[in-house]
């Protein structure tokens, strides 16, 4: 398969992956353009692999490990809400995708990726552990710390709702 018909192919999946990986399109795009650039440098040994994809989600899901560390030391940090009032289409699931989004991007950015890949990407316990180089009991704790600190996230907003 020639490069240019991979990218046609896969990088609306890629888009999807990373956003919800990353919580933020435009971190997403500069995340897929980077792991595309260089998966373009090598194509001629990535197109002969058995699953060329899954190697460029692992790009992806190891590009957003350590680009995460270095955004968190450099960009600035402010606790400002995001305006949830006044959706202007009135879609229910655009805001529940929202504050899902959100409640992710709450989470530590292991947990993150090993929900995304189990829950977004649908790989199980093994391919995850392969993706983000740890143990199958590593990845099982780690989603069910996120699980929980979501539950928790949840039912604290639903609380607050209510108050």
């Amino acid at each position: 398969m020639e490069f240019a018909e991979y990218v046609t192919r896969q990088r609306p999946a890629l888009m999807r992956f990373a956003t919800v990986l990353t919580c933020q399109t435009w971190l997403a795009e500069d995340l897929v353009t980077d792991v595309l650039g260089r998966a373009f440098e090598r194509w001629d040994r990535i197109s002969v692999m058995a699953q060329p994809n899954a190697y460029v989600r692992r790009m992806v899901v190891n590009d957003y490990l350590s680009w995460r560390r270095r955004l968190a030391r450099s960009s600035p940090r402010a606790d400002v809400e995001p305006a949830t009032e006044g959706l202007s289409d009135g879609a229910d699931e655009r805001a529940e995708r929202d504050a899902m989004i959100r409640r992710l991007g709450g989470l530590p950015r292991k947990q993150r990726a090993a929900v995304v890949l189990r829950y977004y990407a649908g790989l199980p316990d093994e391919e995850i552990a392969a993706e983000l180089g740890c143990k199958v009991t590593t990845v099982r704790s780690q989603i069910s710390r996120a699980l929980a600190a979501l539950r928790i996230d949840l039912t604290t907003s639903a609380y607050q709702e209510i108050s």
